[in-house]
């Protein structure tokens, strides 16, 4: 007899959001500066992350069923709904996707990982070092923390850890193992954070900032972030080794072993070289593009037409990639909702409340209690997307009402939004993964990841802060 398809969990996690929306549209009280269609967006919106967070299906069968919900019950008509998918920000993070393909597909990543290792990995820190360089050159093609990650860094991550016979399951796990899966996971935390490139999360807060007349672009991003990022990729190797030593501190097999394995790859091929310049490319486009009146969705569309034309990748690797059209979908959606829940009034009205009660704060205190509440309300959530979408835009509203500089805020807040991954095994994509791989225990993870997170905010907010005011953000 066929299993079925449903099961007590799947009714039960769908019940909830239901429910959830069901009393907040039929609350009886409601602000008179909130319009009936702000509060009907209200409670579509809620019960599409609490969904999201439980998760009875998909994310994006989820955010499609709200769509679908705010046009046939809610407040949007057709037109309206579907305009969420012309988006710049919605095809900046679908086109990166390609452009990561063909990193991965030519194997570029992993000759840059195995020549960073060759050079620098005779020591532990080395290697960790070397890690961190190929994150950084990496990270702003591929729009994926789990894809990085998962598909590019474990594999070699796991290779290292067997010269050495250090595995999860016979308790070896810490002779090298545990120190090199945790100090990957928090160097693609921070990588993640640098780059606007480098992960869904980030056109999202993008997108999400423009709702508020604020422009976020791929170079003032980068700059923002450049100098708490160094700080903190410089740190995070020196500090673990200390909170967290692995037995074994010396690593002369290393090098030999990346040797052997780019020596397996083979000379540079032609696709290499090729996606080699195009990548170089990208990134001097999108750091001139404020210069030159180029944006990045239309860099990444000329990048992405060279790997067609020099056949890097044929049209069936672009349709083939569900990674990127998954994320078109709910991208678009929560964007969309997000967005026309400041249209519609709620986000104002949020806004002005919040701001009343805390009348008489220095911007800067109202704004440090936002940037710590954002960072630890993150235990409740298993999604950095759901919390982004749920949070950013009422933040950044309140934020500025009570009179923070703009562009200084809507980035701080967005770096939050990342940084706010060290913080549990559940806490995004990359930390399911390698928490998965049993190396570290949850206890380690939760103790480990609440000091890095102390340190985290301490770099982006206190130095982060003066390092904006210094370049002209504040």
């Amino acid at each position: 007899m066929a299993e079925s398809k449903f099961n007590r969990q799947f009714f039960i996690h769908l019940a909830i959001p239901l429910l959830i929306g069901i009393i907040i549209w039929f609350l009886p009280w409601r602000p008179e500066e909130v319009p009936v269609a702000g509060w009907q967006m209200l409670a579509i919106f809620v019960a599409t992350i609490v969904a999201i967070i439980l998760k009875p299906l998909p994310m994006g069968a989820i955010a499609l069923i709200g769509l679908t919900l705010t046009i046939i019950i809610g407040p949007l008509s057709t037109e309206t709904a579907l305009n969420a998918f012309a988006g710049t920000s919605v095809w900046l993070i679908v086109l990166a996707f390609f452009l990561s393909k063909g990193i991965i597909k030519t194997g570029l990543g992993y000759r840059i990982a195995y020549l960073l290792i060759e050079k620098f990995g005779k020591k532990t820190i080395g290697l960790v070092y070397a890690i961190t360089g190929v994150n950084i050159v990496v990270g702003p093609a591929i729009p994926s923390s789990t894809a990085r990650t998962g598909g590019v860094m474990l594999p070699i991550v796991q290779g290292l850890a067997e010269i050495y016979d250090s595995r999860p399951q016979d308790g070896t796990r810490k002779k090298i193992g545990a120190f090199l899966i945790t100090c990957l996971y928090h160097i693609d935390t921070i990588v993640a954070t640098m780059f606007l490139t480098a992960g869904a999360t980030k056109p999202l807060a993008q997108e999400l900032a423009a709702g508020f007349g604020i422009e976020i672009t791929w170079m003032n991003w980068f700059l923002g972030a450049l100098v708490p990022g160094l700080l903190s990729l410089i740190l995070i190797p020196l500090v673990l080794l200390k909170l967290y030593p692995p037995e074994i501190k010396e690593t002369p097999g290393a090098p030999s072993w990346a040797k052997e394995k780019r020596q397996e790859i083979g000379p540079m091929t032609l696709d290499e070289k090729n996606m080699s310049w195009i990548f170089v490319l990208a990134i001097v486009l999108w750091v001139s593009g404020q210069f030159i009146d180029l944006s990045a969705v239309t860099v990444a569309l000329i990048a992405v037409s060279l790997l067609l034309l020099l056949k890097i990748l044929e049209w069936n690797d672009i349709t083939q990639e569900k990674g990127a059209w998954n994320t078109l979908i709910w991208f678009a959606i929560l964007v969309m909702m997000a967005g026309q829940l400041n249209e519609l009034g709620f986000i104002p009205w949020f806004s002005d409340a919040i701001a009343s009660v805390v009348t008489g704060w220095s911007w800067i205190a109202i704004f440090a209690v936002l940037c710590l509440a954002f960072f630890y309300t993150h235990y409740f959530f298993a999604s950095l997307t759901a919390h982004v979408t749920a949070m950013y835009p009422a933040f950044l509203g309140v934020a500025l009402a009570s009179g923070a500089p703009p562009l200084f805020a809507a980035l701080m807040l967005a770096y939050i939004t990342n940084i706010c991954g060290a913080t549990t095994h559940y806490a995004s994509g990359p930390a399911a993964v390698l928490f998965g791989e049993g190396y570290v225990t949850q206890n380690e993870w939760w103790k480990l990841c609440f000091i890095m997170g102390l340190m985290y905010l301490f770099i982006w907010l206190v130095i982060g802060s003066g390092w904006m005011n210094l370049i002209g953000f504040m």
